[in-house]
């Protein structure tokens, strides 16, 4: 007999089957509102935000304010509710989704097709957002 899993064992396995089925995302982390991280991967314990940009504290608390930041423009526009986030920068793409109570943050190697990563991202946020409902 199995036990069943937590929501943080959950949350791993999801981002850890994103990671698997599109090369090139370099990191992942799942952060609440309040911008504490929940999730990320790979895992790490490091303070070397260079080397896993993960595990810095500040990913977390940046997406969470530029999810934030996301939505209340919008609304203040009118443009209805945000459905994902996505900025370009020289060596990379950072992609953000709502996750229902939660954001998920994906970073992506520049030279990667966006296009696999967008729809692995968006699944992956609906069962970040399932997991946390349920």
């Amino acid at each position: 007999m199995t036990r069943p899993k937590f929501r943080q064992e959950l949350i791993d396995d999801t981002l850890r089957r994103m990671h698997t089925v599109v090369p090139g995302i370099k990191a992942s982390v799942v952060v609440n509102r309040d911008g504490l991280l929940v999730a990320a991967y790979p895992p790490s314990n490091d303070d070397d935000y260079l080397a896993n940009p993960t595990s810095s504290p500040q990913v977390a608390a940046m997406a969470a304010t530029l999810i934030g930041l996301a939505e209340r423009t919008l609304g203040r526009l009118e443009q209805g509710d945000l459905e994902r986030l996505l900025m370009e920068g020289e060596d990379g793409v950072m992609v953000v989704y709502p996750a229902g109570r939660a954001t998920l943050a994906v970073l992506v190697d520049k030279d990667q097709k966006i296009g696999p990563v967008l729809y692995a991202a968006s699944r992956t946020s609906q069962d970040i957002a399932e997991v946390l409902a349920g």
